[in-house]
């Protein structure tokens, strides 16, 4: 199919469309290779004893962590991959058992679960934590920390970050809010390699923390461009499934000359696919079938990684494709925002970035973000769907009440939908389907009403 696509008419020359057929394609199978080599590493490093730098994906430290060569594990990617295994209810029933109770986060107790394995995961082996590194960017992240002090005694570094006051009320850089609140930033990533050298034995090198800092611009340049492609039609991606493997590169490879590289060369994908007309692939009966672009749509919240791909199919099998989401830019650990640190002052720019990214991210989680929910968005979007889960109320709450304001203020068609992050006793499919089926016979309708307006 891909073949055919580039052989239409317009294409390029023979050559040309050979190395289109090497490009299409790329990124995913490149993101299935690291994501194997991820866990490798991680079950490499449990198995010889050695302890690992574990963190949260909403600002996480990486670019420190990585100058002291820590193994780094971030607990919603191995919590998130048991429930796309279909692992996942078995690990949080055995939570529960020990004592957690049914309404807290998915993410922690399937965690949990596995540390009271050892270790256990269907990808390998996670070892166990040497330094934890928490923020204030989920109300769970403390308590979740305080949970592996008390299981391994491993001493936790909480790094605060002050958020906006107000919706859009960005402090300018260089006025004395921003200057005061920097500053605080700035000695709390000095306490964070005070204690990086006291885990590790190991002395701060600021010219590797700077080439790691490198890593990151480059990753984030390219991360904020290839978002845009999706700006046209059609989108080159779906933003809820193939920007599932993109996350996982921003997170786990964050930092390093591999995600740089991997976020260059698929942005080379994407633009390529962007400059000839070709569309984002699904996974249908075992092929790569191109989308039929029908419906393009907005997404805002977390993914359903239960039924993740069937979920995906209540849209695309009406042509709808997600185009936007929400989750690309708060689950990148604010890699998407496209900031580039500062070479030449490295732990003052990096405290800088970590202060824009973490409260962007706090804003879009308790706001709007206004990329999707706003009448003037690049994407063109169709409707936008609301995903709220049982067990993350930060990503949750007030998603029916934005809803509600979307719709009334933009006159955009939304959409609903309840059910969980990892927790498939949460999970309605049936009743998911059916108010995906309601929600585009309305499109069609409304689209039907102004073409006959017209």
């Amino acid at each position: 199919m891909v073949a055919t696509l580039l052989q239409q008419p317009g294409a390029p020359h023979e050559g040309a469309a050979h190395h289109g057929v090497d490009l299409v394609g790329r990124g995913a199978r490149e993101s299935a290779r690291l994501t194997r080599k991820w866990f490798s590493s991680l079950t490499e490093a449990a198995r010889a004893g050695k302890g690992a730098a574990y963190v949260f994906v909403m600002g996480n430290m990486n670019e420190v962590l990585r100058a002291f060569d820590l193994p780094i594990v971030y607990p919603e990617i191995t919590a998130l991959q048991l429930a796309v295994r279909g692992t996942a209810e078995e690990y949080l029933r055995e939570s529960e058992d020990y004592g957690y109770s049914p309404d807290i986060c998915g993410y922690l107790k399937a965690d949990v679960a596995m540390h009271l394995r050892g270790g256990e995961h269907p990808m390998g082996l996670i070892p166990k934590p040497s330094l934890v590194v928490t923020t204030n960017a989920c109300n769970t992240y403390f308590k979740w920390a305080e949970i592996w002090q008390r299981l391994h005694g491993a001493p936790i570094v909480t790094i605060d970050v002050p958020n906006m006051r107000a919706a859009r009320a960005e402090s300018l850089r260089g006025d004395k809010e921003f200057t005061f609140e920097h500053a605080y930033v700035v000695g709390q990533i000095k306490e964070l390699i005070a204690a990086c050298e006291r885990a590790t034995g190991k002395k701060f090198d600021i010219d590797k923390f700077r080439e790691h800092l490198r890593h990151a611009n480059t990753m984030s340049h390219f991360w904020k461009k290839l978002l845009l492609l999706n700006t046209g039609s059609p989108a080159v991606f779906s933003a809820l499934t193939d920007g599932l493997a993109y996350l996982g590169m921003a997170n786990c490879y964050r930092a390093t000359e591999e995600g740089a590289k991997y976020f260059e060369e698929l942005y080379e994908e994407m633009a390529y696919r962007s400059e000839h007309g070709i569309g984002a692939f699904m996974r249908k009966d075992g092929k790569d079938v191109p989308v039929e672009q029908r419906f393009r749509l907005g997404f805002i919240g977390v993914p359903c990684y239960p039924i993740f791909r069937g979920f995906n199919e209540f849209f695309s099998d009406w042509g709808g494709i997600f185009v936007a989401s929400s989750y690309l830019k708060f689950a990148s650990g604010g890699t998407a925002l496209g900031f580039e640190f500062d070479l030449a002052n490295p732990i003052e720019s990096f405290a800088e970035g970590t202060l824009l990214t973490v409260r962007s991210t706090q804003t879009g989680l308790l706001f709007d973000i206004p990329e999707i929910e706003s009448r003037t968005s690049s994407f063109n979007l169709d409707g936008i769907v609301y995903h709220g889960v049982k067990s993350c109320r930060t990503a949750s709450s007030g998603l029916a009440d934005r809803r509600i304001h979307t719709s009334e203020s933009l006159g955009l068609p939304t959409l609903m939908l309840e059910s969980d992050i990892v927790d498939p006793r949460a999970v309605s499919k049936a009743q998911m389907k059916n108010r995906a089926d309601a929600f585009f016979e309305g499109l069609i309708g409304r689209r039907q009403k102004l073409a006959a307006s017209h």
